[in-house]
């Protein structure tokens, strides 16, 4: 089974866990309490304790908050200076956020079981070159001139939408937070954010840092709160002009039917996934291991674009299966800030809770469990890296989005089989081939109804290159100028030419 590191305590595993500076709701500039007064706790996952009170933010305060943004957006200089002078501000955000790395990686560890050692090097300079990106691109915004069949001077404006709720996940508060933000303020929006409940610390230091760079009050606003009463007053707010979510399918349709039932403001979702990865019989079968096993296990399964349905053909199954399960046994699960770990806790007692749900069903539908399936330790969310095997299609855990380290595994016989099983969900948002087989490679990737398709990789996203998915799993794109245009809005202007020599 996975071995639980146990080297070092949580509150000695890292030299200085830091405090937590930033509590409050931080709306047009200013920290300030919710008006209830309430707040909730936010949990450690490694030691199922308290770490700190958080402002709860109700219906009342997202009210305020949006008339911050409003007033920001209205009358505020954001959407009127050049864009040349929103980058430079968004680069300012930049170099602070580096300034502060390891604290900020040190919060989302804390917060959400994330590894340390990724946050450092991937997350936050992820998110540092997210605002980079999208800063040298707010002075790029621009419409069309026509030539027109009519005595018309015809031009087209982008201009930006206007407020923005941005609801953002829990299992990637860092990368996430400016995926949706970074776009909106290069094209001239404000905002209104919502962080998960479950892992709202580094939203609100990122709030911090951005009064400090100088983005000016009311144009980002960060509101902790619940779903059902941050979000929900988000998602049907009369003068909010747009919002961007990720998260699951079911919370997607209720943010589409509130957009739909108050101002009918368009929405973009990424929602869930359950994608497969196909290893066809001449891929090697060693990287091929390597390659699934990370597939689901990073970020401790946690991840809308995990390799959760592994298909392999069935000239090389029986080689893979054993080669995994061993290396799955062999997988460090302990305490985020430990180097050697490679896997940390799940987020939180309900995600915990909920994996465990999904590994009794497939025990109880007949799936034979090769590897894992049970808690590790006394404390903390842990769960051993957890492998099926003899799945059949209509079983709960091979349809539906576990988000946790546990894998199905299945074969296949030919490359149209293959197909059929990899677009056998309701879920379209990624998917993995893994062959040395250019047409393969290049017949399936065609044929799979996803987002994104992977060959011979896993999480190869690049900040140029747009994301979103097909079917259930969502619309709307994230990264690339994609994203930062649905944060515009298109007006065509005519003017009526007399005279002239030419249209």
């Amino acid at each position: 089974m996975a071995s639980l590191n146990t080297g070092s305590s949580p509150s000695e595993s890292f030299d200085q866990i830091p405090t937590v500076k930033f509590t409050k709701l931080f709306i047009n500039g200013e920290f300030v309490d919710s008006v209830s007064g309430k707040t909730f706790e936010t949990v450690d996952p490694r030691t199922e304790e308290v770490i700190v009170e958080i402002a709860e933010a109700s219906k009342e305060d997202v009210d305020i908050a949006v008339k911050a943004a409003r007033e920001a957006f209205d009358i505020g200089p954001w959407p009127r200076i050049p864009g040349a002078e929103r980058a430079k501000i968004m680069l300012k955000w930049a170099q602070l956020i580096e300034q502060n790395v390891e604290e900020i990686a040190a919060l989302d560890t804390i917060d959400g079981g994330k590894l340390f050692s990724w946050c450092k090097a991937v997350d936050v300079p992820e998110a540092c070159n997210i605002l980079r990106y999208y800063a040298g691109a707010a002075d790029k915004v621009h419409g069309n001139v026509f030539k027109t069949s009519r005595d018309l001077h015809l031009y087209s404006l982008m201009e930006p939408v206007g407020v923005v709720g941005h609801i953002i996940p829990w299992n990637f508060p860092t990368i996430m937070f400016f995926a949706k933000v970074a776009p909106a303020l290069a094209a001239g929006c404000t905002m209104v954010i919502k962080p998960a409940e479950q892992t709202p610390l580094s939203s609100l230091f990122y709030a911090h840092l951005a009064k400090l760079a100088g983005i000016p009050d009311g144009v980002l606003n960060v509101v902790p709160g619940f779903g059902s009463t941050a979000g929900a007053a988000i998602s049907s707010h009369m003068d909010i002009d747009a919002v961007s979510f990720t998260g699951s399918t079911e919370t997607g349709r209720k943010i589409m039917q509130a957009a739909a039932l108050s101002n009918l403001k368009p929405v973009s979702l990424e929602l869930g996934g359950k994608s497969p990865v196909l290893i066809f019989e001449d891929a090697d079968i060693d990287k091929a291991v390597d390659l699934a096993l990370f597939g689901i296990l990073h970020n401790k399964g946690e991840i809308c674009v995990a390799f959760s349905r592994v298909f392999v053909q069935e000239g090389i199954y029986d080689e893979f299966e054993k080669k995994i399960v061993e290396k799955a046994k062999t997988w460090v699960v302990g305490d985020p800030f430990d180097p050697k770990v490679q896997q940390g806790p799940q987020t939180c007692k309900e995600q915990f809770d909920k994996i465990l749900s999904y590994i009794k069903h497939g025990k109880s539908e007949g799936a034979s469990l090769l590897t894992g399936g049970k808690p590790v330790g006394n404390k903390g969310y842990y769960i051993e890296p957890t492998i099926f095997t003899n799945v059949k299609e209509d079983m709960l855990i091979a349809q539906e989005e576990i988000f946790g380290p546990v894998m199905t595994l299945s074969k296949f016989n030919t490359i149209e089989d293959a197909i059929k099983k990899a677009n056998s969900s309701k879920y379209g948002l990624a998917a993995g081939i893994v062959t040395k087989n250019l047409d393969i490679a290049n017949t399936v990737s065609r044929s799979i109804r996803a987002g994104i398709i992977w060959i011979n990789c896993f999480f190869a996203f690049d900040i140029d290159c747009p994301f979103g998915g097909y079917k259930m799993s969502g619309f709307g794109r994230d990264y690339g100028l994609e994203a930062l245009h649905k944060y515009l809005k298109v007006k065509s202007v005519a003017t009526p030419i007399y005279n002239s020599p030419w249209l």
